[in-house]
């Protein structure tokens, strides 16, 4: 059993069960090899002393525990001895069966204990103690406990533990028979199991390339990740049938003969238009939802009149001396005098004055008020800037995990918000799906205010809720684009303006916060980026103003994608040294020190702390940033500290975060820091617009910094193309105002 890189294979039975945890199957347990104990550490749920065991994978080195073998793969097979059969009963695996029930059902039945617990459990009534009633008991709980390995030995083939796991979770001991039904419900309902990997399956199975049901799963799959992840509501028939019948290497007519069926099932949705639209169900639902709700909220008259609102707000100046722009003016009253009111204008243009302004007079009138954002970075931004209290919007409407690890909100159409005024910051954030249960939620009579930036790129997930409703003219725009911040000012603030008027940024004088490094090559840029972190920003402005520099970049891929610049910064700024332990997960290796982001909203994650003792809570954001305090190889965790509370991960939940050393201008949505580096040298076409040179830039407070090639500066200026998204949350609003359907 000597170390080696290559995959190997142990078989023995399992004498002592370390650690478990029961949500994701990570377990730490001893076998007996050879009749040498040997320790296996992997994701193999439901393992209990007396099982036995065949694993796959290598041998590592644990700093405490020292060797180990790391399963990638299991098989568990049924004890065959009597020895082995009394162990594993004895061991309470069975509920209703302890050590001397387990003795006598061995007694009585011997080598064919198993069988009569599996298959004739009335023949156990036989035995002392156990009823008929009590027989069928034990017997379905030793079959729940079998169908762990039963599933773990059939999927093993296809699928990683990990993957495994997930689908024992979401079917338990039917995993099998549903996946022998439809094995292309993986690719539906469980995440990391694309249409390939299911496809495979299928295919080892008998499932014939031109099936109803391999037709079916490709057109799902193609709206789903062709369409819904790339922003999209729908794909107009033409480009769906295409991109499907080449996914499955099948004729197109075949695929729109299949489509058409579908359709016709209400399995898809096609909809009116010139190009064809076709939905999947929720996307459509959820438009149709959206236009319904925010214009029947936008029909209600409201009590109070345009000379209320202009009475509210001289008082308001009178007693804050303070007076309001034209501009700022017209936007507090018409959220005073509307149901529904948009407020859109970048940087500088005076929107938290408004926000703020907004609060107070309906606070003066006895309103109750929610403001909230679509991230956790978003909200506490709204928060620092207005002085009161906000949410997230999936908190605001009281999220809910369930079993199965899917979602709901508490608050509905059911169970409306309680508020009078609901006020939602960065908009430009909101995915349809978010905005139609945000709707939902919003009783009749109250108000809804919406305040973003139109120019900014729009929400990671489907639709462009704010352009759309903003486009559609139905409801009252306001749009805010005189500059007020430091007095005009600011080099920052100006150069995004430009930038959104299509002029080329300017670099500001020594003193100035705005600046354009060329560089005359790809290599030079990637190392001015590296210089500037860690020795030439720091060493002007002090290492405390080091810690918020935040390098942006277009992409993910390529020389100046996020993925490279991560590992060059984090061998530039946190290096390894003895003092510094680490963990290596994928292709990665998380180091103490290391600056990391949360990349998915997690409600359930418990964080404590730190400068009030004893203060626990729940809830981790997608864009959070924080550093690694520590990497405990004996309890398997990584702490890291996001501002002022620490949250600590197990080692297989590592695939939450990854290094913020860069982190994606979409990513950096909802944000703000005080230092931005933004390299830019010949960025892919796609990705090379006004709007993303425009968001990235509006991301800093104190410094932004563009390095790399002026030529691609100037290109993204020119490029106001806004990547086309098909949605019909427009035309939905217009033909609902215009009677139509």
């Amino acid at each position: 059993m000597d170390q080696t890189e290559k995959i190997l294979t142990l078989e023995g039975e399992v004498e002592d069960v370390i650690y478990q945890n029961d949500e994701n199957g990570y377990t730490v347990c001893v076998i007996a090899v050879e009749d040498e104990p040997v320790t296996v550490v992997g994701i193999m749920p439901g393992i209990l002393v007396g099982d036995v065991i065949r694993v796959m994978g290598n041998w590592t080195s644990h700093p405490t525990y020292g060797k180990q073998f790391k399963a990638t793969c299991l098989e568990k097979n049924l004890p065959v001895d009597e020895k082995s059969m009394l162990r594993y009963l004895s061991s309470r695996a069975v509920k209703g069966v302890g050590p001397k029930l387990a003795q006598r059902i061995v007694d009585r039945f011997g080598e064919a204990a198993f069988d009569v617990l599996e298959n004739n459990p009335d023949l156990l009534a036989d035995v002392h103690g156990i009823s008929v009633k009590k027989a069928r008991e034990i017997s379905a709980a030793f079959k729940e406990q079998f169908g762990v390995r039963k599933i773990m030995m059939y999927f093993g083939s296809y699928f990683g533990s990990s993957t495994t796991m997930r689908i024992y979770k979401k079917w338990g001991v039917r995993a099998v028979e549903v996946a022998e039904k439809d094995p292309y419900i993986l690719c539906d309902e469980i995440f990391g199991v694309g249409f390939e990997r299911a496809d495979a399956m299928a295919q080892a199975m008998g499932f014939e390339k031109d099936s109803p049901g391999r037709l079916r799963a490709g057109l799902r799959y193609v709206l789903r990740f062709n369409a819904s992840a790339n922003g999209h509501c729908y794909l107009p028939k033409h480009k769906l049938v295409a991109a499907s019948a080449a996914l499955m290497e099948v004729e197109p007519q075949l695929v729109e003969e299949r489509l058409n069926g579908l359709c016709l099932e209400g399995d898809l949705i096609r909809a009116q238009g010139e190009d064809c639209p076709v939905y999947l169900p929720p996307y459509f639902r959820a438009e149709i939802s959206c236009a319904t709700k925010l214009c029947e909220l936008n029909r209600i008259n409201l009590y109070g009149s345009v000379e209320d609102a202009e009475r509210l707000i001289e008082e308001t100046e009178l007693r804050e001396g303070i007076t309001y722009a034209p501009a700022q003016r017209e936007a507090i009253r018409t959220a005073l005098s509307h149901s529904v009111t948009l407020i859109t204008g970048g940087p500088g243009t005076g929107k938290t004055t408004i926000v703020k302004a907004i609060v107070s007079l309906f606070e003066r009138v006895g309103m109750k008020i929610a403001l909230a954002a679509p991230t956790g970075r978003a909200a506490k931004r709204l928060g620092e800037s207005t002085g009161s209290s906000t949410r997230t919007i999936h908190r605001l409407l009281e999220i809910e995990y369930t079993r199965d690890d899917t979602t709901h909100f508490i608050r509905n159409e059911k169970n409306p918000l309680e508020e009078d005024v609901i006020i939602v910051d960065e908009s430009s954030m909101m995915d349809v799906l978010l905005f139609a249960s945000l709707l939902c939620a919003i009783r009749p009579g109250a108000r809804l205010i919406l305040i973003g930036d139109s120019d900014q790129l729009p929400s990671v997930g489907a639709g462009e809720v704010l352009r759309d409703t903003i486009r559609s003219d139905v409801f009252p725009v306001c749009r805010l684009e005189r500059i007020y911040r430091q007095s005009g000012d600011s080099d920052i603030v100006e150069n995004a303006h430009r930038v959104n008027r299509g002029e080329y940024p300017v670099s500001a004088d020594r003193d100035g916060d705005f600046f354009l490094m060329a560089r005359p090559s790809l290599a030079a840029s990637v190392e001015t980026v590296v210089s500037l972190c860690r020795d030439r920003l720091p060493r002007k402005y002090g290492q405390e103003a080091s810690e918020g520099i935040q390098v942006l970049s277009c992409t993910r891929k390529g020389d100046l994608g996020t993925v490279r610049l991560n590992a060059l910064l984090q061998d530039a700024l946190n290096p390894p040294a003895p003092d510094k332990r680490e963990k290596a997960v994928r292709d990665l290796i998380f180091r103490e020190g290391d600056k990391v982001m949360q990349i998915r909203n997690d409600y359930d994650l418990e964080w404590e702390s730190t400068e009030n003792e004893g203060i626990r809570g729940n809830g981790v954001f997608n864009g959070d940033i924080g550093r690694i305090l520590s990497v405990d190889h004996a309890e398997e965790t990584v702490t890291v500290l996001y501002d002022d509370h620490k949250v600590s991960y197990m080692f297989e939940e590592l695939d939450e975060i990854e290094h913020a050393f860069a982190v994606t201008v979409h990513k950096s949505q909802g944000s703000e820091y005080p230092i931005v580096i933004l390299p830019l040298f010949n960025p892919p076409p796609m990705l090379a617009t006004r709007n993303l040179l425009y968001t990235g830039i509006t991301r800093a407070k104190k410094l932004a910094i563009l390095v790399g090639d002026p030529a691609s500066f100037h290109r993204m200026v020119d490029n106001d193309r806004v990547a086309e998204r098909y949605t019909g949350l427009c035309r939905a609003y217009q033909l609902l105002t215009e009677g139509g359907t």
